[in-house]
């Protein structure tokens, strides 16, 4: 089933009988948003433990008993999937097929457009598949407004158009920014161009996509500082690093369409899907400049082995994060010297 842009917000609120909600798109802070939106719908919390499961995508076969279950204590169970891929279509296909009561919720920031799971939640009358993308322009702006009138404050429009400019990368983000805002200048309090400035700091606008396209530009500040706000905004450091696969996954099969068909870095950016978001064009293809297959491949194992790591008890997981995303800029920032 597929859902006008208008529907969202009500669909979120009530979902009624619908049975799967795959959320996809490149604002993981929307993903994340709308998830926990859906999960106290129909829960009333993040974590009762008789209504509220998690799975990782490594133990998906085990999706359609979960759905399956029945809680102890009544009312309705809600599955909760993170970093889902194609790899859940089949158990997704099960569910839709039988009578699982419960509400499976799926987040997929990585998925690609034409992917087997969105195709097959579109075509089901009780499953929807919902894009989440950067806001900007004049539905940023709102939103940036009715955040801080919810806060209980006021902006002057010229605050408002510099928030706008600032803010919008990620909703946690600008959430998290629009909070520290309100507080600053309190209750029924009126947010005026220099509280804006003095407020909302130069981690705003930043988010894990920020960090990974850094990374690969040779960015190195910008990848710390951007790193850093989406893992302290909730970013486990298996999603970072599985995000981080899937951005160089997309230039190393780019990289391969400029060796095997001769193409510009600009053409091959268009062979990407999902296409590349239209900001993030530029910094696709000067990282296409900096990284050539063999470059792409080490880092594609380097990414892999430090995932293994973070599964492994004991190890220190955020560090093993960090320093390979950090390893990614250096190496980028030397090519980009050369």
């Amino acid at each position: 089933m597929k859902l006008a842009a208008t529907q969202v917000a009500g669909f979120l609120r009530d979902p009624g009988n619908c049975r799967v909600v795959l959320l996809f798109g490149e604002d993981a802070g929307t993903i994340r948003d709308r998830a926990e939106m859906l999960v106290r719908t129909i829960a009333g919390s993040l974590d009762d433990p008789f209504l509220v499961a998690e799975i990782s995508r490594d133990e998906i076969a085990s999706l359609p008993a979960e759905a399956a279950s029945l809680p102890m204590t009544g009312g309705r169970r809600v599955v909760r999937v993170r970093d889902a891929t194609d790899a859940a279509t089949d158990a997704v296909r099960t569910i839709l097929s039988g009578r699982a009561p419960a509400l499976v919720v799926l987040e997929a920031p990585n998925l690609a457009t034409r992917s087997r799971l969105r195709t097959a939640l579109d075509a089901a009358p009780d499953g929807v598949a919902i894009g989440c993308y950067p806001e900007e322009g004049r539905a940023l702006e709102t939103t940036i407004r009715s955040t801080l009138t919810e806060a209980g404050v006021r902006a002057d429009p010229d605050a408002l158009s510099w928030l706008t400019a600032q803010l919008g990368a990620d909703r946690a983000s600008t959430r998290s920014e629009l909070e520290k805002l309100a507080l600053y200048v309190g209750q029924n309090g009126r947010v005026d161009l220099d509280a804006a400035m003095a407020c909302v700091g130069d981690l705003a606008g930043l988010s894990l996509d920020d960090a990974l396209y850094a990374a690969t530009t040779g960015d190195v500040a910008t990848t710390d500082r951007a790193l850093e706000l989406a893992m302290a905004e909730g970013a486990a450091p298996v999603q970072v690093l599985r995000a981080g696969l899937g951005h160089i996954q997309k230039l190393h099969r780019a990289r391969l369409a400029m060796e095997e068909q001769g193409l510009t870095a600009a053409d091959a950016v268009k062979t990407v899907r999902p296409p590349v978001f239209f900001r993030k064009v530029g910094a696709f293809a000067r990282s296409l400049s900096l990284w050539p297959l063999p470059a792409l491949t080490a880092a594609l194992a380097g990414l892999t082995e430090a995932e293994r790591g973070c599964k492994r008890t004991g190890w220190p997981d955020d560090a093993l994060c960090r320093n390979t995303i950090l390893a990614l800029a250096r190496r980028a920032a030397i090519a980009a010297r050369r």
